[in-house]
């Protein structure tokens, strides 16, 4: 197995584990994330985003597949089976994921899904009417950056 792929097949191993730690770990400290709710977050904010979904994930699931490694790149599939909390409602949700690797730390990982998908299953009926909408992709986003600075201040305190 490629360095690259063990790093990623040990993050999301983690993740299954609930250990935040070993997935905090596998950043390098000038990382960043992306996906559809949480754009654009500094390392400090993917490493408490992962702590937050462990610890608040209670009965999260996923199963994940490396589709290619290389010395830079990893691509990878997941797909997490949790019950949204905000709502109560289970999603299955279809995540593809682009890591880059330096020094055998994540230094940019890229998640893609389908947010109207999500927004159905997560959100209901609403999700499904409006999920589409860029004033509902913006409430969700603000919303979950205002939960995740909130857990970073309860955390850091």
């Amino acid at each position: 197995m490629h360095a690259n792929e063990q790093l990623i097949h040990n993050f999301y191993s983690a993740f299954l584990d609930k250990d935040y730690q070993t997935m905090q770990n596998s950043y390098a400290e000038e990382a960043t994330f992306s996906d559809p709710v949480f754009q654009h977050l500094s390392v400090q904010e993917v490493r408490a985003m992962w702590e937050m979904f462990c610890k608040r994930g209670k009965d999260m699931q996923l199963t994940f597949s490396i589709q290619h490694a290389d010395d830079k790149y990893v691509h990878a599939t997941w797909i997490p089976n949790y019950t949204f909390s905000a709502t109560g409602r289970p999603v299955t949700n279809y995540i593809t994921s682009k890591f880059t690797i330096v020094d055998k730390k994540i230094v940019n990982h890229v998640d893609h899904f389908n947010f109207y998908k999500w927004s159905s299953q997560a959100l209901g009926l609403s999700g499904t009417l409006l999920g589409w909408t860029p004033m509902v992709k913006n409430k969700v986003r603000k919303t979950a950056m205002k939960n995740l600075h909130t857990f970073m201040q309860k955390s850091a305190s």
